[in-house]
């Protein structure tokens, strides 16, 4: 993967099938076993990022390792204690699971920090280009501030609008309601993810990264409404 590199407007029309495939299937079909394919719509589109990535550099591998192990980390400290997003379990609908998390998380809690990331540097970029004195004029420092806590607020408006929808599909069980806490603890950790995505030193354009983004929100929106 390191030298093949997909387009991003083939990546997104893949993205865009198989969210389409699963959308109908899930409001029309047999939605638990549609249901039960997210894990591998995870890995499919962990593989377009991959395949869309411009410098895939020692650099971006050790932020993805890190969002995966600190994204999986914490659900393990969440899910046994409480003591992070509130009291919940797993079911066995997301595949293999080590310590009572599903293995797939670590790369879900990758995919929404890459992609919250990239859509914040991406807005930038085009600030950049129409009012490039301002742009000039801009604190460097603001600029990770936005992609930090904006990228960070991106993940989190994802996370409401998957919450629901996941429940119902049987992803994980809250004991009660979804707690503001969940949404809280998901702002903490996303900033970190977020930080260490710009302290990373890899090329941070990757339009798929924004399309994806909007696909799987836009898909998690309709499920929310319709389902």
């Amino acid at each position: 993967m390191q030298n093949f590199r997909l387009s991003n407007s083939v990546a997104t029309t893949i993205a865009i099938l198989f969210h389409a495939i699963g959308l109908a299937g899930m409001l029309w079909g047999n939605s638990n076993y549609f249901a039960g394919l997210s894990s591998l719509n995870l890995l499919l589109v962990l593989v377009l990022i991959l395949l869309t990535q411009q410098d895939k550099n020692r650099s971006f591998y050790l932020f993805m390792i890190a969002a995966m192990i600190i994204g999986f980390g914490v659900e393990i400290i969440g899910v046994h204690t409480g003591w992070l997003f509130g009291k919940y379990h797993y079911t066995s609908q997301l595949g293999y699971a080590a310590f009572s998390v599903p293995l797939i998380i670590g790369v879900n809690w990758f995919v929404v920090s890459y992609c919250s990331g990239m859509s914040i540097k991406a807005f930038q970029n085009k600030l950049s280009s129409k009012f490039p004195e301002a742009s000039l004029e801009t604190n460097k420092k603001v600029k990770v501030l936005s992609v930090i806590l904006d990228g960070a607020l991106l993940a989190v408006l994802f996370d409401w609008l998957m919450e629901p929808v996941a429940v119902k599909l049987g992803y994980w069980i809250w004991e009660g309601d979804i707690p503001f806490y969940n949404y809280f603890c998901w702002f903490v950790i996303s900033s970190l993810l977020l930080w260490i995505f710009d302290k990373s030193r890899f090329e941070k354009k990757n339009k798929f990264a924004v399309h994806l983004l909007l696909i799987q929100s836009m898909f998690f929106l309709l499920l929310r409404t319709f389902l």
